[in-house]
């Protein structure tokens, strides 16, 4: 009987283009770039982990996307989840918030609250985090275009509350780059975008230091239909564009870039991503120690959100997402996040039902207190597979940087359409790649049912809540100090025309409960709106 030949077994290439060997050798790790980045936990370059115990000493904060309707509805399902275990909130907006318009404006119609919940002024803060307390639960925004006005509204909400907001923790996602990229929910043209977030940052450093103003966002990037080098690599990119924006206006980078984190994504091949984060953190840790300097090792930490992406579910045999949600918790566990934020099984489809949510929390409480992933640091480190595939990730997201630097760099590329024309281009071989067969996605493509799925329960469009918030607008624009707005949003103008820091005069405007739309409008008077390039 014959040995079998090697040479017939088919090739497996990932998706971030790395062909994957059958077999792993110590050769392998030493020919891909050695053993001398591992290191561990806790020390540079933090290949594992960037707490040197991590979940032995503290297990990953349990977040979960939530938002909808009014903030009455909103603050209702934020308190289901903290009964139910929850230790952080992840808050959606519905598109008009994000969008800067408000729950009155006519282009608003049929989609207030939608999916997430409306924010028109202050008032609406104060009702959807009632009865939270801030310290406990970090809140993190999931808001970019308006993210400015959101984060001075939080705040503003904090310290009406008696909350200090020097010691206030918590996280904005206000990573507009990646709304050019993958989105699209802008609204200001590229350079004043960018210029915004560096008012946030510096305005944090100075009055909220332990606030984190930008998640760069590489999840949406990803879900856009990006590979994960690609996912990585613009992330970084966008990053380093914040960073160098905000080192020209003098503050040194260890004056703010340990409140800087990341949103990553996670489906697909589990090595694969478990080496993507590995690389990551590697990387990250050696740009911010070799290229800008930094001192302090906090600054070189890779903080990140991981937990699951829904470009992994799928609406045939939505129950199967159930499954899906607990490997993306297994390997966000094994690729050191700080915090998990699991999709639920019915968001393909509809916002997330209270059994689903409560399905997903119970998959991370499940992972963290019976199988055993917090017992000890990186349970995969040493793996000659996972440290030749890291050693490979690494390189090949360096690469990606690299040709982002050939375009002119990340903010030229994206405001010429470059990085949105590569992300759309990957979509699309992925897209065809499934309907050849070539990537199997079960329930789609292998394995499917030929009988007619079950009814899928949809959210419904809560018309009355539309209304009540309508109508609270209305009734708060008739009772405020218009005089005391006025003067807010004039000086809010003055100072976005001069180039001057608009976070406290944003912070004004909000306080005297001048509405998203309100000052939205005012910046757009100042910086114009974005319109988008096509390149093919």
């Amino acid at each position: 009987m014959g040995m079998s030949n090697e040479s017939s077994v088919p090739p497996v290439i990932n998706e971030s283009g790395i062909e994957i060997k059958p077999l792993y050798t110590e050769d392998d790790v030493v020919e891909s770039g050695g053993t001398e980045g591992i290191g561990v936990s806790g020390q540079f370059p933090f290949t594992r982990g960037i707490h040197p115990l991590m979940y032995r000493k503290r297990p990953w904060t349990m977040r979960q996307y939530a938002g909808f309707a009014t903030p009455e509805e909103t603050n209702k399902r934020f308190h289901y989840l903290i009964r139910n275990g929850q230790t952080g909130l992840n808050v959606a907006f519905d598109l008009p918030t994000q969008t800067g318009l408000d729950s009155d404006d006519e282009m608003a119609a049929g989609e207030v609250g939608r999916v997430g919940m409306a924010v028109d002024t202050l008032a609406d803060f104060e009702t959807a985090f009632e009865g939270i307390d801030l310290e406990k639960i970090t809140v993190s925004l999931t808001i970019n275009g308006a993210a400015a006005v959101l984060i001075a509204m939080y705040f503003a909400m904090a310290e009406k509350r008696g909350y200090d907001i020097r010691k206030l923790r918590g996280t904005a996602q206000n990573d507009i780059l990646k709304e050019f990229i993958g989105r699209g929910t802008w609204i200001f043209p590229v350079e004043p975008s960018i210029k915004l977030i560096g008012d946030t940052i510096e305005y944090c450093a100075h009055n909220a230091p332990l606030y984190s103003p930008v998640s760069v966002c590489g999840y949406h990037i990803r879900e856009s239909g990006a590979n994960p080098v690609q996912e990585m690599g613009y992330a970084f990119c966008i990053a380093q564009a914040y960073i160098d924006h905000v080192l020209e206006r003098g503050l040194d980078i260890d004056d703010f870039a340990s409140r800087l984190s990341f949103n990553f994504d996670i489906h697909g091949n589990l090595f694969e991503q478990v080496a993507k984060f590995r690389a990551g953190r590697r990387l990250w840790a050696k740009i911010i120690r070799n290229k800008y300097g930094a001192k302090n090792p906090r600054s070189m930490w890779l903080r990140m959100i991981a937990g699951g992406g829904g470009g992994g579910l799928t609406i045939e045999q939505p129950e199967n997402n159930i499954v899906r949600g607990a490997y993306y918790a297994l390997i966000s566990a094994l690729s050191g996040t700080q915090t998990m934020a699991l999709c639920s099984y019915d968001e393909a489809y509809t916002i997330p039902s209270e059994k689903a949510a409560r399905i997903s929390l119970r998959t991370m409480q499940i992972l963290m207190e019976e199988m055993g992933l917090c017992d000890t640091v990186d349970p995969l480190g040493g793996s000659y597979y996972v440290e030749t595939l890291t050693n490979q990730m690494e390189r090949k997201i360096r690469e990606v940087m690299e040709e982002v630097d050939r375009r002119g760099g990340i903010v030229r590329a994206v405001a010429e359409g470059h990085v949105q024309n590569a992300v759309s281009r990957q979509a699309y071989e992925n897209y065809r790649k499934l309907e050849r067969g070539e990537r199997k996605k079960v329930g789609v493509n292998c394995y499917r049912e030929e009988e007619e799925e079950p009814p899928i329960e949809f959210h419904p469009f809560m018309q009355a809540e539309c209304d009540a918030q309508i109508a609270k607008l209305r009734k708060i624009k008739s009772e405020r100090d218009n005089a005391r707005v006025k003067q807010a949003l004039d000086q809010l103008r003055r100072d976005a025309e001069s180039g001057r820091n608009v976070m406290p005069a944003i912070m004004e405007a909000v306080k005297a409960y001048a509405t998203t739309g309100e000052i939205t409008k005012c910046l757009v008077d100042v910086y114009g709106r974005y319109e988008e390039p096509i390149l093919f």
